[in-house]
Order: structure tokens, then sequence, then C-alpha cells
């Protein structure tokens, strides 16, 4: 018999060969009359739901109250685990901590339940909802989580590897580095029945976390190492030391980079290992792979770490717009395309400097880069090189898309007042392009041209010039 400790009860499970028995048990910890409050005076006059161990829930009842199956009412709370899932989950919606804790005390039934199905998947939404009160609990804590998660573990074995890593992932939120390690490796050894390939990628996703903690240890090594002189005979031993934490980490990272998935941390602790120890050549073959691999889901961040990995080794401009250019077109508003267009319009190739005027345009698209002033200022300086180059086609086959929702989305007169007082600078930008794209009639061109500010004088003058010769819609281009 084992003793489950949930948080505000104790409960006995006994198993036996085709049902879990849940039994509420006569004595309460500490921790559990925390949890409970008390009843008061206006409560005391209520009717109310009992819970069998003298807490009281006078707002429970009226929910019991309204349920009903086949047109008559069910009181018994074994029949409500349905309700109770319902109550737990809006008490949680609403970060009633308390309120949820209590509604669990009743819901655990559900592992007595005659429906096999529920029986079998119970464990694991006990488990959920579970850490979920416990983490967020004003009166939780790490020793009762820990007590919760090894109790859960062994109902319903086929949770434990799922268990122990979030139960190691909730250590390491709490710095609890020894601990989680120590989890993960108790997890990393635990096999139950044949090795089912769900096992297998959650056992390859347990040793990358433990190759995780070993990287955390390496990289404090390599911190040490870098401030030791090379002649000194610690060195050479703290070196030795250091080549056998990579040579752990290597192995218990390499198997699950190597399943298609999204794994990034793990990728770049790898990747920074084997630069460190000279393997370029396997630190391009992994991230190529990561990034182009077609059974991995396509993932923004392969190709940022690619690009970031060539950038290093200086490789040619060719193959970095390759790069950037497919993550243009997964993140056309990426931190990266600013990088991209200035790539682009340094180029010799017509179409790659026509490129480079899509990218702004694609840039400003998004909501959360209308404050961004160094792609305006891109923007209001690529306008005009590229009308002097006599290339107006292009900038007429982009506005044509915009022309209809730019000049509400970015040019109105409430965000020329907006602009004007959070950023003078931003302003003029903006308002240099409002008024090449949509000439001096431009609300937003107005607003910002009759401003009299002292400092800006000379830049609003320059930008009206500009605005005369370069608008498209001066008939004289």
């Amino acid at each position: 018999m084992a003793v489950f400790l949930y948080n505000w009860e104790a409960y006995e499970i006994r198993c036996t060969e085709n049902n879990w028995y849940c039994q509420l048990g006569t004595g309460m910890s500490d921790f559990s009359e925390e949890l409970i409050r008390p009843t008061t005076e206006d409560e005391q006059g209520e009717k109310c739901v009992s819970s069998g161990t003298g807490m009281c829930f006078p707002w429970l009842q009226k929910h019991i109250e309204t349920i009903a199956t086949g047109g008559k009412q069910e009181k018994d709370f074994a029949q409500t685990t349905s309700a109770c899932l319902s109550f737990i989950q809006e008490a949680l919606l609403k970060h009633q901590w308390q309120k949820a804790a209590e509604y669990m005390h009743s819901y655990l039934q559900i592992l007595e339940d005659s429906d096999s199905n529920k029986r079998q998947v119970a464990p694991e939404i006990i488990w959920r909802l579970g850490s979920e009160i416990l983490y967020y609990h004003p009166n939780s804590s790490v020793e009762t989580f820990n007590t919760f998660a090894d109790r859960m573990k062994n109902i319903g074995v086929m949770n434990y590897l799922k268990i122990s890593l979030q139960h190691a992932l909730y250590l390491l939120h709490h710095g609890m580095l020894e601990d989680a390690n120590r989890n993960l490796s108790q997890a990393e050894t635990w096999r139950y029945g044949e090795k089912s390939s769900s096992q297998e990628v959650l056992i390859n996703l347990i040793q990358a976390y433990k190759g995780l903690l070993q990287y955390y240890t390496w990289s404090k090594k390599k911190m040490e190492l870098s401030q030791l002189d090379k002649e000194d005979y610690a060195f050479n031993a703290e070196s030795q030391t250091l080549l056998n934490h990579s040579w752990k980490t290597s192995v218990n990272l390499c198997a699950l980079i190597q399943t298609p998935g999204v794994w990034d941390p793990f990728v770049k602790s790898y990747v920074e290992m084997l630069e460190f120890y000279g393997d370029r050549d396997g630190a391009r073959e992994v991230l190529t792979n990561y990034a182009y691999d077609e059974k991995f889901p396509s993932n923004p961040n392969a190709h940022v770490y690619l690009y970031s990995f060539l950038k290093r080794e200086k490789a040619p401009r060719e193959k970095l717009l390759r790069v950037l250019k497919i993550l243009y077109q997964i993140v056309p508003s990426h931190k990266l395309m600013l990088e991209f267009h200035r790539l682009l319009r340094k180029s010799e190739k017509e179409e790659h400097r026509k490129l480079a005027l899509e990218v702004l345009f694609g840039i400003l698209d998004f909501a959360g880069c209308t404050k961004n002033i160094t792609a305006w200022k891109y923007l209001a300086k690529y306008l005009r090189q590229t009308l002097m180059g006599n290339h107006l086609a292009w900038v007429q086959e982009q506005w044509n898309s915009r022309k209809n929702w730019w000049p509400g989305f970015h040019f109105s007169y409430f965000w020329a007042r907006n602009d004007w007082k959070d950023d003078n600078a931003l302003a003029c930008e903006k308002a240099l392009v409002a008024g090449m794209l949509l000439g001096k009639s431009s609300r937003y061109f107005r607003y910002i041209s009759k401003q009299d500010h002292q400092v800006l004088k000379k830049k609003i003058k320059q930008m009206k010039k500009s605005v005369k010769k370069y608008s498209i819609v001066n008939p004289g281009l």
C-alpha cells in the first residue's frame, strides 16, 4: 500500500488487478490545514456540502443542485466528477487557486470511476491540474510539490517519464540543479514493458535536459579555464575535466537533435561546444540539417543560428543572402531583415536591389514595427535612391498593394500628432515617406511640415524639398 499525499489531504491508494481505489485518510498534513479556509459565521447558516473531513463548501452546494442526468438530480460526489473538472478549470482560469484546491479534493474520486478509459487518463489530468495549483498557490512550497510529484509518478506508470521531466523543470526553475539532475538520472534508467517509440522520444528528451545541465557545468568551467595561465599545471587539469564534460554532454544531446522537432537550446549548446573544440565542419553540418532537413518543422530560429554561424565564419555574401531570404519568407518582420536589406542594397544584381525595397515595405506592414525608426530611415533613404535611379516602377509595384490601407495604418492625422509628440525624429522620417508616396496632400506630411521646431527646422525644410522633387504623385516624374 502506497500513501499518496496530495497537497490538502492524505489518500491511500490501493492497486488491484482491475481498479484504483482512493480512500480519504483521517489525518491531515500541516500544509493541508493551511489550504483550507475557515468557515465564516454567515456560511455556517447556509446549506453546505461536506467533504468528510469537516470542510464545508456552501458555495459548492449551489453548483451540485443544478447538475442533473436523465432528469434526476445528483448529489453524490462520485457522480459529479465531470462537473468538478469544469469548476476546477474555471477556478484556474480566474486564478482562484484556493477554490481550485478545494474542488480538487472532490475530483480525486475519478480514480474510482467504473469507466476504465476515465481511470486510465485520470492520473495525467490530476497531475496537470494539481501541479498547476501547487505552482501558483500562495501556501505551496517546493517540498509539497516534490511530494506530490513523487506520488503521482507511481499512479499510472505510463506518465512516469512525463512527470519526471516536468518535475525536473520545476526544480530547475527554483535553481535546484543537483536535485533536477538526480531526478533526470532516475528517469533516464526507468523502463516499463517494451520500449515504445513515445518512450524513446521522452527518454531522449530527458537525456538532452540532463545534457543541458552538463553544458551549464561545462560553460562555468570554460569560464574558469579562460582565467588560468596556459603554462599553469592547473590549466591542463581543467582542460581535461572540460573535455570529459563536453563528451558526456555531446552524448546526451546528439540523439535528440537528430530527431525531428524544435530543439533550439540543445542545438545552440551542442554547436557552441563543437566550435570551441574546433569542429567547425561538424557545427556547420548540425546547423544545416536543422535548418534545411524537410523532416524538421519550419523553424525561423534554425535559419538565424545558421546565419550567425556563417557570419562568424566570414562566409561569402551570397551564402548569407540565401539563408536570410528563406528567413524573410518565414518571418518578414524579423529584426535581421534590416541586415538583409543592407546586404541586398550593396549587391550589384538588380534583382537584389529591387528585393531590398520589398523587404523594407514588408517590415513596415507589421504593427510591431510601426515605431521602428531605423526601418523608416532606411525606407526614406532608399526611396530617394530608387527614384533617382529611375526605378519608379519598383516603388509603384510595392505601393499599389498598400495604397488602400497604409494611409490609415501609418499616415493618418492621429498618428501624425502622436508620433510628433512621442518622437520628433521618427515623425520626420515618416513624413518624408508619406510625402513621397502620397504627395503634399498627405495629412501626415502636412501636419509635420507645419511644425515650428527650432532644432528640426533645417530637417523639415530638406524634407519639403525632397517631397517636391521625388514624390511619385508629382507629374514631373
